[in-house]
C-alpha cells in the first residue's frame, strides 16, 4: 500500500499563536514533526494556510502545501492537501503539527492498522495506567475511547465511559482499562473525501469530537494500542515542558 503524511499547521492558534515556528531544542516544533514522520514515510507535507509556515518548512528542506484559511477541522486542511498533492496514495496519515515527540512505532502501528479491509479508518489510544488518578481519567480535555472486538473503536467521550457500577469511581481504574485517545488518524483516501462531505452530526456536536460524525456515519475505526505516552504542545506551558523532557532525554 501506498502512504502519505500530511501535517497541518495553522499559524492562528488561539492559545498559541505561531506554534508551529516555537523554537524546541534549537529547531521549529513542525521541523521535529516531520523528521519524526519522514523516518516512516517517503512523502510527508506540511498543510498550511500562513507563508511564515510554509517558508520555514521550504528552509529545512521539507514540502508544503498553502491551503485556504477557512476550514472547519484539520481534517478539512488535510484532504485539501492530498488533493493538491498530485500523487494518489492508498491511505493518508494525518500526523499533528504540534506533537514533535511522535514515535516511529506509533506511526507504523497506525498503518498497520489497513492490513484489515475493513477499516475505513485508524487512530492511536492508549491505556490508563491502573494507578491513575481520578481527576486524571475524568479530564474532558483527553477523550476517552470505548474499544471493542477487533479493537474496533465503538465510542467517544469527554466523559469517563463505560460507568463501572457499583464501585467508587476513585476505584475504576483498577476494575477496568480505560483508554485515552490519541490524535493521530489515518484514512484510506477516498474515505478522506467522503468524510469532509458530512455535515456535523449531533453526537459531534454534543462532544465536540469530530470522529463521532465518522462513526455515525456508519464508518469503521480501528485502533492500535501504544503504551508510550506523547507531548502534545498546545501552550506556552507545554513547550517549557517539552524543552524540559528533550534536555533529558536528547
Amino acid at each position: 500500500m501506498k502512504f502519505i503524511a500530511i501535517i497541518p499547521a495553522r499559524y492562528a492558534s488561539t492559545r498559541f499563536p505561531g506554534k508551529p515556528l516555537a523554537m524546541l531544542g534549537g529547531k521549529p516544533i513542525i521541523q521535529r514533526v516531520c523528521e519524526q514522520a519522514r523516518t516512516v514515510f517517503d512523502r510527508v507535507i506540511v498543510a498550511t494556510d500562513d507563508a511564515r509556515i510554509a517558508d520555514c518548512v521550504a528552509g529545512f528542506g521539507g514540502e508544503a502545501v498553502m491551503t485556504r484559511p477557512d476550514h472547519r477541522s484539520g481534517t478539512d486542511r488535510c484532504f485539501e492537501a492530498y488533493e493538491k498533492a498530485g500523487r494518489p496514495c492508498d491511505v493518508v496519515v494525518n500526523v499533528q503539527g504540534d506533537e514533535p515527540f511522535i514515535a516511529p512505532q506509533q506511526l507504523e502501528a497506525v498503518c498497520r492498522c489497513f492490513d484489515d479491509p475493513a477499516t475505513d479508518i485508524a487512530t492511536l489510544v492508549m491505556p490508563f495506567a491502573p494507578t491513575a488518578s481520578w481527576d486524571e481519567i475524568a479530564n474532558p480535555n483527553s477523550p476517552k475511547v470505548v474499544v471493542g472486538q477487533r479493537g474496533r473503536a465503538l465510542y467517544f467521550s469527554r466523559s469517563v465511559v463505560p460507568y463501572v457500577r457499583g464501585t467508587e469511581p476513585t476505584e475504576w481504574p483498577r476494575r477496568h482499562t480505560f483508554f485515552k485517545h490519541i490524535g493521530l488518524y489515518a484514512y484510506r483516501s477516498e474515505v478522506l473525501r467522503r468524510l469532509t462531505a458530512l455535515p456535523p452530526s449531533p453526537l459531534e456536536m454534543a462532544e465536540s469530537l469530530e470522529q463521532l460524525r465518522w462513526l455515525e456515519a456508519g464508518y469503521t475505526i480501528t485502533t492500535a494500542v501504544t503504551h508510550t505516552a506523547t507531548i502534545g504542545i498546545d501552550t506556552p506551558a507545554d513547550l517549557e515542558r517539552a524543552t524540559q523532557f528533550l534536555a533529558k532525554h536528547p
